[in-house]
């Protein structure tokens, strides 16, 4: 058991991460950040959850870039084969559930 606060969630880089749970092959990861991701692909499905911020989300979809402001309590969520990168503006934390593993 284990209760997380996670607006008090820092780490010492941006998309340090918090480990929550590994069930079945899926993971549960709380992110913190500052500066923008990677653009990638992931090995299966994912769900992005802004807890706290604002993160742009550029995704491409039809080979046209496209980008929507997520704030605290959106969710984003990438299909298998979904190109995406996150942008944070300003500090963000982020709940991540993929599979485990996943880039």
């Amino acid at each position: 058991m284990e209760i997380i606060r996670s607006k008090k969630f820092i780490s010492d880089r941006s998309w340090g991460a918090k480990d929550i749970a590994s069930m079945n092959g899926i993971s549960t990861r709380l992110h913190w950040t500052k500066e923008p991701y990677k653009w990638h692909v992931n090995d299966g499905e994912e769900v992005f959850v802004v807890l706290d911020g604002k993160v742009e989300m550029f995704f491409k979809e039809n080979g046209s870039e496209q980008s929507s402001i997520l704030e605290a309590g959106d969710i984003f969520f990438a299909s298998i084969g979904t190109e995406h990168v996150a942008h944070p503006l300003g500090e963000a934390r982020i709940l991540v559930i993929e599979k485990e593993g996943s880039v």
